[in-house]
């Protein structure tokens, strides 16, 4: 009987052609992204030096980068980016702390989940532009009416998805737990939020987004700075110029965000 040497030495090398195929298709993907960009903000050059749009409404990427050297020089962009940052990091973190929390104790408590339910649904189907006035009379025109509006914004979707991920645990590995005398905090640190990462990664990447939404909504209302107050006095006084600079940044520092939630994703699953 012969034993094949070989075998280990194939299997290994499948094994580093799948992981360059891999590699190769995330580069071709991320060229492909970064051509379709440029080619979008090519034609949008083209179509307002050649008059195909008007630039005066639509702005162009030529007028945008004059906008941001402005603001560069004038000492400006740097203020209301910060401030935007901060509110915006400040409602993500509070609203995935306390709706993580939440959900932590409505899966404590079945009678407490059965009650709050309805109200819950109620909840997160009101618009929270329309607290809005409230919020400020309550928390004063400033950051912190910003925050909060942030806060509501994100805080009943996590409380929902997180509670509805834990609802969802393998119902066998609790009882296998339960048989061997694990209290419920042992459940919860040892199955229950371990199986849940999955579901928190989730919500952390769709608080995100409504991190965001909120605090622009909120500086809409409020604010005598930032990224939102910067478009809505560029709507004001007709400089769209100004408006398209503040939602590309925007936009960059919203993906940004979000790519250090998906870098956490590694670091945790790893």
């Amino acid at each position: 009987m012969s034993l094949d040497l070989t075998a280990p030495r194939d299997v290994s090398l499948d094994h580093l052609r799948y992981i360059r195929e891999k590699r190769a298709y995330k580069q071709k993907v991320r060229v492909c992204q970064v051509l379709l960009l440029i080619a979008a903000l090519a034609f949008w050059e083209i179509a307002t030096q050649l008059r195909w749009i008007d630039p005066f409404i639509f702005s162009s990427p030529s007028r945008v980068i004059n906008t941001l050297i402005s603001l560069h020089q004038e000492g400006n962009l740097y203020e209301h980016i910060g401030i935007t940052l901060y509110e915006t990091a400040a409602g993500f973190i509070l609203g995935t702390l306390i709706g993580t929390a939440v959900a932590i104790i409505l899966w404590w408590s079945d009678f407490l989940a059965e009650v709050l339910d309805q109200y819950l649904v109620v909840l997160n189907s009101l618009p929270k532009i329309a607290l809005g006035p409230i919020i400020i009379v309550w928390f004063g025109a400033g950051a912190s009416a910003i925050i909060v509006v942030a806060l509501l914004v994100s805080v009943i979707v996590t409380i929902l998805g997180v509670y509805s991920g834990f609802s969802q645990v393998d119902p066998d590995k609790v009882k296998l737990l339960k048989t061997f005398g694990a209290t419920k905090l042992q459940v919860l640190q040892k199955v229950i939020l371990p199986a849940s990462v999955p579901t928190i990664i989730s919500a952390l990447k769709i608080n995100v987004g409504l991190a965001w939404v909120g605090v622009i909504v909120g500086e809409f209302l409020v604010s005598r700075a930032g990224l939102g107050y910067l478009i809505v006095y560029g709507g004001q006084v007709f400089r769209l110029d100004l408006v398209m600079a503040s939602v590309i940044i925007l936009s960059l520092a919203a993906a940004l965000m979000y790519q250090a939630v998906v870098y956490l994703e590694k670091i945790i699953t790893r």
